[in-house]
């Protein structure tokens, strides 16, 4: 790409510049001359140390056919070795370099064959000097300005192919497996969208692959714009996961998922900094089956749950198919349908309570103080000094194959909470595999500013990333699932040149399950507890589904990972001490007692009994009771219509009681349409 040719024509106008200078006294115009004659001298002194070389080895050569033999051999080694070391440089150099050892070496022979003769003598005044001449000229054409433009655009001829004909390169920057080259586009007669145009050809050209070859533009000039080329594709490495990269860390700190082609890690950010200007964001990851998409998951969830002052609340409609090892060290995992509908809900509670709370303790926005106790008179929500309040860690909202969840509940609920959900110390992440129109709506999508795109259909390339970013090259479409692994990542804090480079995740293997699970372990014991605002907003709006959620030490007992001994069972002492105290009387060893005879009647398909209004109303309290005491806080007049029918009911009553139940409090409508959350009974007035 001519990456030398900016230097070397630097070099030689400035020594242009400097034969201009010095004094106009004789003394002055000698050291001119000798200045100016000074750099073509080393073709004559090679020269005449030639002549020189010949006339004493004359001495031992002189009728010696060995010496003759070996000369002779000498100058054929001697011119090709030249031209092969020639072949780094230009056809030009290297045919005059050969020409030149070619004619010396010859001379050289004969010389110390034949001794001073008139043809010796007459070759070495002629073809000495005429060899020197020429490399004399060739030093004085490197200033010619003609030259300097030749050499600007060194590339010419590519361009040309590519159809940027009359674009220049201003400054080329060689790194390593990276070249990075300013192009200046002829005024009137190209854009940076005609260079975006023409990335596949220049790829072409240069034989290399699609994505290896990018444009930057100059958000400041439609004409100028920084190409980038990456030869050799350092990502072709599988590189696995070992383990987490900044275990105790803070989740502010910079989550290190992968490498990028050029070898640098690939870094992300989810909460804000104000001294570096970066906003809290949102994280889309999108991906076609077989991309990779589950592994790069793996290594931003296990970065998360690495840090000490973050939570977790995970949804996986695939029961934790990928993440089992790590649902211990969540603070709240579900596996969908109506849990993740109560989770959702929830997280609509809890922001408004995390925002106040921050807004009181004098934070704008999340920061890793807030998570500390609150010690600090500048961040407390009494006058006078410090208020000790205990500190709130980040929170995490991940959605697992969220494509399901987004169709159930509907767009707007998704959109809100992102809009919302950045100002309380919350980044949601929604994981899908298709990022297309019929998954998610542009509202919605506008409201997640990052995404971890992995390789897709390319007729969903428009929603997953940014126009930009296409236009600069990046084509995950290109990959499908042949590159598993490799992605794009567009996110605050990353500089806009490394949108449109590839990139790629760690591989987790089964060996990493281990780790997985010990790092669960960690979390669990080391990092972060919830907050107890984010605890009373959640338990206000959820109840038990919140307060009873599967995040138990019975959990991490009974898990493989944590038996410390041959002896798994549990100690009856143990066992007895978690018998609740209503059921202490009661004797496993007894007979169960009689089936009642109006439950008999109805199990044998009896018609049930007739009860009134009142009762009828009691009995869906009741079932309205064990939705909660099962942790299902959002229902719908389906969800207990097979209840309804065995009290004799119909759908228009239970529309009807659900009404009665809005109107009393209980229910609660819900973002989607016929559907209500359940208000927890001890919240009640």
């Amino acid at each position: 790409m001519g990456r030398n040719s900016t230097s070397k024509n630097g070099d030689a106008e400035a020594q242009h510049r400097e034969s201009l200078e010095g004094a106009s006294t004789l003394e002055g115009v000698g050291a001119w001359v000798a200045h100016r004659a000074k750099p073509y001298t080393p073709p004559w002194i090679l020269a005449g140390a030639t002549g020189v070389a010949g006339s004493v080895a004359w001495v031992p050569a002189h009728g010696s056919p060995g010496y003759a033999v070996g000369l002779t051999l000498g100058s054929v080694a001697v011119t090709g070795v030249t031209a092969w070391v020639g072949k780094m440089t230009t056809p030009q150099r290297r045919l005059h370099s050969a020409v030149t050892v070619a004619a010396a070496s010859t001379w050289f022979t004969t010389m110390a064959l034949a001794g001073w003769n008139s043809f010796t003598l007459g070759a070495f005044w002629i073809g000495g000097g005429a060899l020197a001449l020429s490399w004399n000229v060739r030093q004085v054409m490197r200033r010619n300005p003609e030259a300097v433009q030749a050499g600007t655009d060194a590339d010419g001829s590519l361009l040309e192919k590519v159809k940027l004909a009359g674009a220049k390169i201003r400054k080329a920057e060689v790194e390593p497996n990276r070249v990075n080259a300013e192009l200046l586009l002829p005024a009137g007669e190209l854009t940076n969208d005609d260079v975006a145009r023409s990335l596949g050809n220049i790829a072409s050209a240069l034989d290399v692959a699609p994505t290896a070859v990018r444009y930057l533009p100059d958000p400041d000039s439609a004409r100028r714009g920084t190409l980038t080329v990456v030869p050799r594709d350092m990502l072709a490495e599988v590189v696995e996961w070992e383990m987490p990269t900044n275990v105790g860390g803070s989740i502010a700190d910079p989550l290190v998922i992968g490498r990028y082609d050029d070898g640098s890690p690939l870094m992300l950010w989810l909460p804000g900094d104000p001294q570096a200007g970066r906003n809290s964001t949102h994280l889309l990851i999108c991906g076609g089956t077989g991309s990779g998409k589950g592994d790069g998951a793996l290594n931003v969830v296990s970065e998360i749950m690495g840090r000490r002052d973050v939570i977790v609340w995970f949804s996986d409609p695939k029961s934790f198919q990928d993440f089992g090892p790590l649902r211990p060290g969540m603070d709240w995992a579900v596996e969908g349908g109506a849990a993740t509908e109560t989770m959702v809900t929830a997280l609509q509670a809890v922001i408004p309570a995390r925002t106040r709370w921050l807004g009181e303790h004098g934070y704008r926005q999340w920061v890793p103080a807030a998570a500390e106790p609150q010690t600090d008179p500048a961040h407390s929500c009494r006058k006078g000094g410090a208020c000790g309040c205990e500190g709130m860690p980040f929170l995490v909202g991940w959605f697992e194959e969220a494509a399901n969840t987004l169709r159930f509940m509907g767009e707007d609920t998704f959109t809100g909470i992102a809009q919302e959900a950045r100002s309380a110390g919350i980044s949601l992440v929604i994981s899908l595999q298709r990022p297309s129109h019929d998954q998610i709506s542009t509202s919605t999508r506008a409201s997640i500013p990052s995404v971890l795109c992995f390789g897709l259909d390319p007729r969903d390339e428009s929603m997953a990333l940014p126009p930009s970013v296409l236009d600069a090259g990046a084509n995950p479409g290109a990959w499908g699932n042949r590159r598993p692994g490799y992605c794009y990542l567009v996110t605050p804090g990353v500089d806009e040149q490394r949108y449109s480079a590839p990139s790629r995740t760690l591989r987790f293997t089964g060996q990493a399950a281990r780790v997985m699970e010990q790092l669960a372990q960690w979390a669990l014991r080391n990092g972060a507890t919830v907050d107890p605002i984010t605890t009373k907003a959640a338990a206000a709006a959820v109840g038990n589904a919140y307060t009873h959620r599967h995040h138990t030490d019975e959990q991490a007992e009974d898990s493989v990972y944590l038996a410390d001994s041959d002896d798994d069972r549990e100690p009856e002492s143990e066992a007895a001490g978690r018998v609740d105290a209503e059921d202490a009387h009661l004797d496993p060893q007894a007979e169960l007692p009689a089936v009642p005879g109006t439950l008999a009647a109805i199990t044998l398909g009896i018609p049930a009994p007739e009860f009134t209004p009142e009762e009828a109303r009691a009995a869906m309290e009741g079932i309205i009771a064990e939705f909660e005491q099962r942790g299902v806080m959002v229902i719908g007049p389906k969800d207990v219509m097979d209840q309804a029918a065995r009290l004799g009911r119909s759908r228009p009553w239970v529309s009807g009681e659900f009404r009665r139940m809005v109107e009393d409090g209980r229910l609660v409508p819900a973002a989607q349409k016929g559907r209500y959350r359940i208000t927890p009974a001890p919240a009640l007035v």
